[in-house]
């Protein structure tokens, strides 16, 4: 028989602003009211303690970057001990001078650092230009190890890519979560930006559906202009949502507003989804070399 396993995730869905102290002391406000309802683990968004400067290029965002161990780390493994939860965080990572890294980092429940995932697939697109800032990571898709279990970190565009979340559930992750921060160009029509949407719901629903395992996603909120005034500036779609192994939505932020979400998950029920739907099982890894490639042609 396998033996029950509940845990409780928080998902703290916030808006962000040019000041470090006005969005971290969100996130800890945040990380404070999941824990009042009782939250073990607790998701942030993609780089929380910003702004989403990966709007422009600006050779000043650099001074943006901190190392881990550091500030942060420092401040959120103090709220993790104090609390007892597990706190899985998303930071801009100076690694040394002129190496920088997009990367989730996990504090355990008594503050220590657990592990981190830097950030594998970099995106490169209007709005969007990450590559100028991050290092492609090198951490690969393994699992950070926690007093409640095994965590699949990713984050944000690796969320597109199920071989990531094939290999993070290959590997073990008994959860996986997103830190994330996407939305929409305001210049679009509803009907694009709901078709938008509705493709990020469903890859990462996919991806659930394909590993037998629940996934978190937390994404900001509100409209944050370009600096440059180049652009119309991003509204972040919120949306943040907890899904279980079969796809199923169990709880889901609005898309305008500040929200913290707490859910129940149990993880045994991994196991049984697994043994009634075996894709696992039925995988041709004998068949599979083309996914080496970049293309056939």
């Amino acid at each position: 028989m396998v033996k029950t396993r509940i845990i409780k995730l928080g998902l703290v869905q916030h808006a962000c602003t040019q000041d470090r102290g006005t969005n971290i002391q969100r996130s800890m406000e945040g990380i404070r009211q999941a824990s009042l309802q009782g939250a073990g683990l607790v998701l942030l968004q993609e780089l929380h303690i910003s702004s989403y400067f990966c709007q422009n290029e600006d050779i000043r965002n650099f001074n943006l970057a901190e190392p881990i161990p550091g500030p942060s780390t420092d401040e959120l493994g103090r709220l993790a001990a104090e609390l007892g939860v597990v706190i899985v965080s998303s930071l801009f990572e100076r690694r040394q001078a002129g190496v920088y890294h997009n990367t989730a980092v996990v504090l355990d429940a008594d503050g220590t650092i657990a592990g981190k995932y830097r950030k594998m697939h970099i995106p490169d697109d209007p709005g969007y230009y990450e590559k100028y800032y991050f290092t492609p990571g090198d951490t690969g898709f393994n699992p950070i190890n926690t007093s409640l279990g095994r965590l699949g970190v990713l984050v944000c565009w690796d969320q597109w890519y199920p071989e990531a979340a094939r290999l993070m559930a290959l590997a073990g992750a008994e959860i996986l979560l997103y830190p994330t921060a996407i939305g929409w160009d305001p210049n679009d029509n509803q009907e694009e930006q709901q078709r938008q949407r509705d493709a990020w719901v469903t890859i990462q629903r996919s991806h659930a559906i394909a590993n037998g395992l629940p996934v978190a996603v937390c994404n900001r909120t509100g409209l944050e202009k370009d600096s440059t005034g180049r652009t119309a500036g991003i509204d972040f779609w919120g949306s943040s949502f907890v899904c279980g192994p079969q796809g199923e939505i169990i709880t889901m932020a609005q898309t305008d507003r500040p929200e913290t979400l707490v859910t129940e998950l149990h993880l045994e029920h991994n196991e049984k989804i697994r043994q009634l739907w075996p894709y696992l099982r039925d995988r041709r890894i004998d068949a599979y070399e083309g996914l080496m490639l970049r293309s056939k042609d």
